[in-house]
């Protein structure tokens, strides 16, 4: 059995998050396309960066993926990360360059920030913090990099693990399940970054 699956879908940020994943102690990483693979794992992460539209249309444009990822999460309980875009796939939909489906896992939109003041710059870029909401699983207040300029603008309060500021509360976070979700890049975070996927490494949900 594949102890992790990293989903190779032709997202930028794969293979800085596989040698993150090795820094922060996984042993057996697969980088795969193969949904027999995702679907024996004993955990999956699903990478991405750029545009919200690209990224969907790659992930389903793989026969039996989707099918293999909601079937190993929903059906069998395998803890699973998504990392950036692969947060955003996790919503229902995305509003760039039009309306496009998502995975659905967790409802909400992804959609452009509209920072309050103006004077703040979008894409949202450097370090900032990370503010728990509640007592989410994995996650621990600190100060990590993100790099976006859409967000995930999430329907229930409670799949929100964790928020930052830019012009206004941004989702740094979801979870939900053995589903969990960051906007920040892990593998860009330095210390926090590797603690974080450690966690993942060791969670039981």
């Amino acid at each position: 059995m594949t102890a992790l699956a990293l989903i190779d879908y032709g997202a930028g940020n794969l293979h800085s998050v596989y040698n993150a994943l090795r820094k922060a102690g996984a042993d057996d990483v697969v980088i795969t396309g193969d949904p027999d693979a995702v679907a024996r794992a004993d955990r999956i992460v699903l990478p991405g960066v750029g545009a919200f539209r690209a990224c969907r249309d790659a992930l389903v444009a793989i026969p039996g993926m989707v099918e293999a990822m909601n079937d190993a999460v929903h059906g069998h309980g395998t803890p699973f990360l998504g990392v950036c875009v692969g947060m955003q796939l996790l919503a229902e939909a995305g509003e760039e360059f039009g309306r496009h489906e998502g995975l659905g896992w967790i409802p909400g939109t992804v959609r452009l920030i509209e920072p309050s003041d103006p004077a703040i710059k979008v894409p949202h870029m450097g370090w900032n913090d990370v503010i728990l909401q509640g007592s989410p699983p994995l996650l621990a207040a600190g100060e990590a990099y993100f790099l976006h300029s859409y967000h995930f603008e999430v329907t229930d309060p409670a799949d929100v693990a964790a928020v930052t500021e830019h012009g206004g509360p941004l989702v740094a976070a979801v979870a939900r399940d053995t589903v969990i979700g960051c906007q920040f890049h892990p593998e860009k975070s330095q210390a926090y970054g590797l603690s974080f996927l450690s966690r993942f490494l060791e969670w039981r949900p």
